[in-house]
């Protein structure tokens, strides 16, 4: 009996067959239009917007849960970051939703033209783990305001966001129209072998490549947002205080170091070197104490596989005697203080993978001009970063370094500009979302035409003469000398 009991009451398992049915049951929900209209689209974002204002101690309990991520960060970087998400779309939706018109040219006079945003269906969003509710979140909020049905994956390796996204989004968002699957690979392969109108991808290059791989199947596009080794590139004559703060704000203050776009290895002359060493001390020393490891404003590392993974990179033989600050672990809490290294090999471990986590080795080149060929040699990063006073140099940067985004003088704030887009470019990915950015990611720009039956020029229809040839000819390069030519040749058609 208790046996029967068991079966009865265990968790059914999210197979291919379920996802399957999952997806039809969504892309039945957006063929009745439901999605579509204005109202609708209103109301989940109001919803949305309301899920998290009501609820924001169990978020913040949750971040903690997952990776002690301070209170401050999560209410800075995932909470104010989707209440205003929201915000944003609610305010100017109508203008998104608008057609945008277009010019015609002669050739199809008398007409009009217009680009239409029209929802692609049915999207499927997989998360990452070091943001799990902003990343979880921000992309639904671009799709449901193009007018979508949507899949959430949370990710696995968040499990107490993972749960309460399950759980909030269950309550308070159209559960026809939007779900949430939880789960690990099983799950996240189940769902990808079904045909979706658009994936979103937030992770590594590496499950990047299988989910471009599984979309390929269907023809679906994607949206990739992969990281990378973000580089810092650090001029002399600076306020040096300033830009040792806003380097460690943004490595170790966003989630100790576990972030897309955070700095991952810095640049600098040789004469420079030192003193920037010596200032990075001191105002880590200013921010984490003498102990960092005991620190509650330091997020930990998020499982034991990647704890192993840094102390691998920093145990490296060619990394180990470089170390100039830190390196202290806590194996038992999945700590690592921060660490900087000085003059690593380019050829080591911490040279030649995303860090992602409190490392930040630090290069020396004889001019500062050096570093931009360093940086351009190397796959092209998520975010670049440049501190200098000379204008040269910072235009020099801007045209000359390929990246997802740029900063000057400062490290990770283009995140919080709803006006720039944010995604990658090569490796670090494709396609980019945030603010009017989401809207478009999600929608499919439809080319319209409209025309009378006035104007109906038989020029365009057969039997083909010299003098059609000319008059279409002088038509399609546009110029009105060429047109009037044309004409004054029709009598020889």
């Amino acid at each position: 009996m208790a046996v029967e009991e068991e079966k009865q009451t265990a968790k059914p398992v999210f197979d291919e067959e379920a996802a399957s049915a999952l997806a039809k049951e969504l892309r039945a929900t957006f063929a009745s239009a439901k999605t579509r209209s204005y109202q609708w689209r209103v109301s989940q974002l109001k919803s949305l917007l309301k899920l998290t204002t009501s609820n924001e101690p169990a978020i913040v309990d949750a971040l903690r849960s997952d990776l002690s991520k301070p209170e401050l960060e999560s209410q800075v970087y995932e909470i104010s970051m989707l209440k205003n998400s929201c915000k944003l779309a609610l305010k100017e939706l109508r203008n998104w939703m608008k057609p945008e018109k277009a010019k015609t040219s002669i050739t199809t006079f008398p007409s009009s033209a217009e680009i239409v945003s029209e929802p692609l269906g049915v999207i499927l969003i997989i998360s990452a783990w070091n943001y799990p509710f902003l990343l979880s979140l921000d992309p639904v909020v671009g799709a449901i305001a193009a007018g979508n049905a949507v899949v959430l994956k949370p990710s696995e390796l968040a499990p107490a966001t993972s749960s309460l996204l399950a759980k909030l989004v269950g309550e308070y968002m159209d559960s026809s129209s939007i779900r949430v699957v939880e789960g690990a690979v099983a799950e996240t392969s189940a769902l990808l072998e079904q045909k979706w109108d658009k994936i979103c991808y937030t992770g590594n290059g590496r499950v990047g490549r299988i989910v471009m791989t599984s979309a390929a199947k269907h023809l679906t596009p994607v949206l990739l947002e992969l990281g990378g080794k973000s580089p810092v590139v650090v001029d002399s004559g600076i306020n040096l205080q300033v830009a040792a703060r806003r380097i460690i704000v943004g490595k170790w203050g966003c989630n100790n170091g576990q972030a897309c776009i955070a700095p991952d290895y810095i640049v600098t002359t040789k004469d420079f070197a030192p003193k920037l060493v010596d200032s990075l001390k001191r105002e880590l020393e200013n921010f984490y104490g003498n102990n960092p490891l005991e620190s509650k404003d330091l997020s930990r590392i998020v499982n034991s596989n990647h704890f192993a993974r840094l102390i691998k990179l920093l145990d490296e033989d060619k990394v180990s005697g470089k170390i100039v600050l830190g390196g202290e672990r806590d194996k038992t809490n999945l700590r690592i203080a921060p660490t900087i290294l000085l003059d690593v090999s380019r050829d080591s471990l911490i040279m030649n993978e995303e860090i992602f986590g409190p490392l930040l080795p630090i290069l020396t080149v004889d001019r500062v001009e050096e570093s931009f060929d360093l940086i351009n040699s190397g796959t092209k990063p998520l975010a670049a970063y440049l501190f200098t006073n000379n204008k040269k140099l910072k235009e020099h940067f801007v045209r000359t370094v390929s990246a997802g985004g740029l900063v000057v003088n400062d490290t990770t704030i283009h995140l919080a500009v709803p006006s720039l887009p944010f995604g990658g470019v090569g490796e670090s990915g494709m396609g980019a979302y945030h603010g009017k950015f989401s809207f478009d990611a999600f929608s499919h720009k439809k080319a319209v035409v409209y025309r009378g039956f006035a104007g109906d020029a038989s020029v365009r229809y057969p039997p083909y003469t010299k003098g059609k040839l000319r008059l279409l000819k002088a038509l399609i390069g546009g110029g009105i000398l060429s047109i009037i030519r044309a004409l004054f040749g029709w009598s020889k058609a």
